[in-house]
C-alpha cells in the first residue's frame, strides 16, 4: 500500500527565501506534494499580517524544485475567471514539468473579497454553483476542447488553452466538506478531494468518504478514480511535550489560541501514524502536513518514518 506524504505550507507572515527554503528541504526529504495557499489577506488571526500570493509562490517552487506535485489548498474561484485559472494552471505545469494540481473550492474569506472589491456573491451556495459552473469549463478547457458557452455565471466564445498542459489529464482538487453541493461537484469532476482537519474531525472525513461515494454512485463515477487527501497539523519528536511546545509556539505566532480546540497529532512517529490510521481504512492515501512559520524541518524530515510505520 503506497502512501503519499505532502507538506501545506502557510504563505502567511513569511518570505521568499523561507518558502524556497523548505520547499527545497520537502524535496530532500522525499515529501510527494507541495501545497501553499490562495488568500489575498492573511486568514489566521489579524488580517494585517503580510501573506504572499499563492499562484505566484507555485511558479517560483516550480523553478527550485524536481519532483513534487505542486497546488493550492485552494484557490478562490471568486478570484478568477475560470478561463483565466485554467491558463494559470497550464503554465504552472509547463514550469513545473507537468507537475501540477488545480486545487480549487468556492472561496469563503469574505474580509478580503470586501477589501479588494471582488464579489462575494449572494451567499455560500451561490459560490457553490458558480464553482460548478466553473470547474465543468475548466475541464474542458484543460483538455483540449474549445469552449462556447453561456451559463448563469460565465460567458465564453470560442475559448481554448493552448498550449495544452504537459500532462494528458491535469489533476482538478476540490478541497471542502458540503454534502449536497461540494462533494458532488467533486463526485462529478475531481481527480481528488481534500478535507482538511482543524476540530479533531477525522470522524467526520471517514463520514463524508461515504457521501462522497454516494454522490459517485449518483454521476456514475468509479469513487476509485479519485484520490482522498487528509489536511493534518502536527509536530513530530520524540518528547510529546516538546512537540505541543513547538506547535503553540508557532500557531500563537500566527495570532491564534492553540487551546482552543484545533486538533494536533504532536508526539513521535509512531503516535501520528496511529492517528491516521483510520482514514487509511476509510480509502484516505494522502496526508498533507501543515506548516506555519517558522516552519519546522524535523517535521518535514521526520514524515518518512510515519509512512514507514503506515506501510509496513
Amino acid at each position: 500500500m503506497r502512501i503519499r506524504i505532502g507538506t501545506g505550507v502557510s504563505s502567511q507572515r513569511t518570505d521568499w527565501p523561507a518558502l524556497r527554503d523548505v520547499a527545497i528541504a520537502a524535496e530532500r526529504a522525499g515529501l510527494d506534494s507541495l501545497w501553499t495557499w490562495d488568500h489575498l489577506l492573511a486568514d489566521e488571526g489579524p488580517w494585517e499580517q503580510p501573506i504572499l500570493e499563492g499562484w505566484s509562490v507555485l511558479a517560483a517552487w516550480a523553478a527550485v524544485t524536481e519532483r513534487a506535485t505542486l497546488g493550492l489548498l485552494v484557490a478562490a474561484n471568486t478570484f478568477r475567471n475560470p478561463g483565466l485559472t485554467a491558463k494559470l494552471a497550464t503554465t504552472l505545469d509547463h514550469l513545473s514539468g507537468g507537475r501540477a494540481v488545480l486545487g480549487i473550492g468556492g472561496g469563503w474569506f469574505d474580509r478580503e473579497h470586501e477589501a479588494f472589491g471582488i464579489d462575494f456573491g449572494s451567499g455560500f451556495g451561490e459560490r457553490l454553483d458558480r464553482l460548478d459552473e466553473a470547474v465543468m469549463l475548466i475541464r474542458r478547457l484543460l483538455d483540449g476542447e474549445r469552449v462556447t458557452h453561456e451559463g448563469r455565471f460565465y460567458t465564453m466564445r470560442d475559448a481554448l488553452v493552448e498550449p495544452r498542459p504537459l500532462q494528458a489529464r491535469l489533476p482538478i482538487l476540490i478541497g471542502g466538506r458540503g454534502r449536497k453541493k461540494t462533494l458532488r461537484i467533486a463526485a462529478k469532476y475531481a481527480d481528488h478531494w481534500n478535507i482538511w482537519n482543524e476540530f479533531g474531525s477525522a470522524e467526520l472525513a471517514i463520514d463524508l468518504a461515504g457521501v462522497l461515494d454516494a454522490h459517485c454512485g449518483d454521476v456514475g463515477r468509479d469513487p476509485a478514480a479519485i484520490e482522498r487527501s487528509f489536511s493534518q497539523e502536527g509536530i513530530i519528536r520524540d518528547d510529546p511535550a516538546e512537540a505541543r511546545r513547538v506547535f503553540a509556539t508557532a500557531y500563537r505566532g500566527h495570532g491564534l489560541d492553540p487551546d482552543a480546540g484545533v486538533f494536533a497529532l504532536c508526539g513521535p512517529p509512531d503516535l501520528v501514524a496511529d492517528g491516521l490510521r483510520p482514514l487509511i481504512e476509510a480509502g484516505f492515501r494522502h496526508f498533507i502536513w501543515v506548516l506555519r512559520t517558522p516552519y519546522d524541518t524535523e517535521t518535514l524530515q521526520r514524515l518518512g518514518e510515519v509512512r514507514a510505520i503506515l506501510e509496513g
